[in-house]
């Protein structure tokens, strides 16, 4: 199964900006870390968001939660990245009930997990 509205995928600048590239951010900060490490910066904050859009439009949804707010969907998979490396990475996404199309929640890699 794949992402409903692909085509509307949304990832906010802030998410990029303040949380998954924000080094000193209370829970982003290893994300940060992992991201920034792949080649992907703030100045150019873009690049990540439209590789979370590819990640999750080509890749499959692993599990999918109804969470009261709309169904809220795990998405795992390779991510393209300006270094070139191609890590297995979880996305979350959140399809709200007046949205066009899944909004970005947070991202990881897989490994994190273990």
């Amino acid at each position: 199964m794949k992402l409903p509205n692909p085509e509307g995928l949304l990832v906010e600048r802030g998410k990029i900006v303040e949380y998954l590239l924000n080094p000193v951010h209370r829970f982003g900060a290893g994300k940060a870390r992992f991201f920034v490490a792949l080649g992907f910066r703030v100045e150019e904050w873009e690049v990540l968001a439209e590789a979370l859009r590819e990640h999750g439009r080509t890749n499959e949804v692993v599990q999918a939660l109804e969470t009261g707010f709309g169904p809220r969907y795990t998405v795992e998979g390779e991510l393209g990245t300006p270094s070139g490396r191609r890590p297995r990475v979880r996305s979350v996404w959140q399809l709200e009930r007046t949205a066009n199309g899944p909004r970005l929640i947070t991202s990881y890699p897989v490994e994190a997990e273990s």
